[in-house]
């Protein structure tokens, strides 16, 4: 019986140690944006709106192919409707103004029947098809957009998780550093060699550093969730970057970009916008098609039977067959300029969808521009904050020298410092820029 206790708490145990083990994951950035593309639940619920189009177009073809139904019908006249002759209607020699009464019909009777209908002509089923076509577009289209989005999203989630990093790294060092250097400043306070103003000031920039450290601290958890997140990875599980900022900067550093034209029919913006105007097209020549007749035809098979007793179901039971065919034409003759004044409507909803595509492309070429011109600007300014980075380390390793040396100030020294930081702090900022202005240019250009 111990025994058997002790495997079940170990079954148990198992089982729940099982539940909470976390998924450990290890990314590139084209891994981390294939892995979004395929796992983000924005991704997921646009496959899904595809599938629901497929769905939808077969809906609306199937609408025109023969459709088959069936009826089956039970009738128990509990009480006979009775209906008025006249006396003699059935008897010539009776008295024609007394009124007889007689009852049609028997106890049980059962219909049952099948109906094929086929459509032959509509111009509304025309339009249909080819608006199913044109749904199917805007839903792959959706989801190419989509796609665009997850992966700048992405990109610029990678690139901050990079970021916060690199800037708790930078802080880590600058607090290492600077603490090394209040203790030295410190001794040779004690030692009256120094102003206590000194002690102080580098105290200031200490508790400043401190922090800043531990805001980004708590901003590099935020980042990797969000990148967790942006991907459809539960935030509970861990995510290893397999890449450096470093190295990604200068991978997003291509300036043949630069020089490549621009086709405003590539990106994915006009292709939406290209759909909305064929829908509209597709509304106008729906409302020029509700003139034309529709054309249908029908089958009917069936067979009924009748009985005072309820042996309807019996082998013996004698059923009689009936069929019909026919065609039904139906043509608008006069609505009273009803139907002119929609297609007058739908006429100016094609032209207004005609001018909005105008106005996208000429929109995409001005953003192009300016997002061509912003991934310049940041790829000078990712190398001018690469030199002034070098020169600003040159300046405070000076500073540093003459503030021991006692030839320069804590005043200057702390400016040395903070110089520094902010250098740290641009040139961080200068590789991110990089990384998502080459996205946002990437998108526009509906470059996969």
């Amino acid at each position: 019986m111990k025994q058997k206790l002790l495997l079940t708490l170990l079954f148990v145990s198992v089982f729940l140690n099982a539940q909470d083990k976390k998924e450990t994951y290890s990314f590139t950035l084209q891994q981390a944006i294939d892995h979004a593309i395929e796992n983000n639940y924005t991704s997921i619920n646009a496959k899904r709106d595809i599938e629901a189009a497929k769905q939808k177009k077969w809906e609306t073809t199937a609408s025109g192919l023969p459709q088959i139904s069936s009826n089956l019908q039970y009738l128990n006249n509990l009480d006979f409707q009775v209906q008025g002759v006249s006396g003699n209607a059935f008897n010539p020699g009776g008295d024609p103004n007394e009124i007889s009464t007689i009852a049609f019909g028997t106890k049980h009777s059962a219909n049952a029947s099948a109906t094929l209908n086929q459509l032959i002509f509509d111009g509304s089923y025309i339009v249909g098809l080819q608006s199913a076509k044109v749904y199917l577009q805007i839903s792959q289209n959706a989801k190419e957009k989509t796609d665009l989005e997850i992966k700048e999203m992405v990109t610029n989630a990678y690139g901050n998780v990079l970021l916060a990093k690199e800037s708790v790294l930078i802080l880590e060092k600058n607090k290492t550093t600077l603490e090394k250097t209040l203790f030295e400043t410190s001794e040779t306070f004690k030692n009256g060699l120094t102003e206590e103003e000194n002690v102080e000031q580098l105290q200031i920039t200490l508790t400043q550093l401190k922090s800043s450290l531990s805001n980004a601290q708590k901003r590099a958890e935020i980042a990797l969730n969000l990148l967790k997140i942006s991907m459809g990875i539960d935030i509970n599980n861990d995510v290893t970057l397999t890449e450096k900022l470093d190295d990604l900067a200068l991978k997003n550093v291509d300036l043949a970009v630069l020089a490549e034209e621009f086709n405003s029919q590539n990106s994915v913006d006009f292709k939406i916008q290209k759909n909305n105007e064929e829908s509209k097209r597709l509304l106008l020549k729906l409302e020029r098609f509700r003139a034309l007749p529709t054309i249908g035809a029908q089958l009917n098979y069936g067979a009924n039977t009748f009985s005072n007793e309820f042996d309807i179901i019996s082998t013996q039971q004698k059923w009689y067959n009936y069929s019909n065919f026919g065609v039904n034409v139906s043509l608008p003759i006069f609505s009273s300029f009803r139907d002119r004044a929609r297609t007058q409507q739908a006429k100016i909803a094609f032209e207004q969808a005609k001018t909005q595509l105008t106005e996208t492309e000429q929109r995409l070429k001005l953003q192009f521009q300016q997002a061509k011109t912003d991934y310049e600007y940041s790829i000078e300014q990712y190398s001018a904050s690469k030199s002034n980075l070098k020169l600003a380390e040159r300046i405070e390793g000076k500073q540093q020298i003459k503030f021991k040396e006692g030839l320069s100030t804590s005043f200057e020294f702390t400016e040395a410092q903070r110089q520094l930081y902010t250098a740290q702090q641009d040139y961080l900022q200068a590789m991110i820029d990089v990384m998502n202005k080459k996205a946002t240019l990437d998108k526009l250009t509906n470059k996969k």
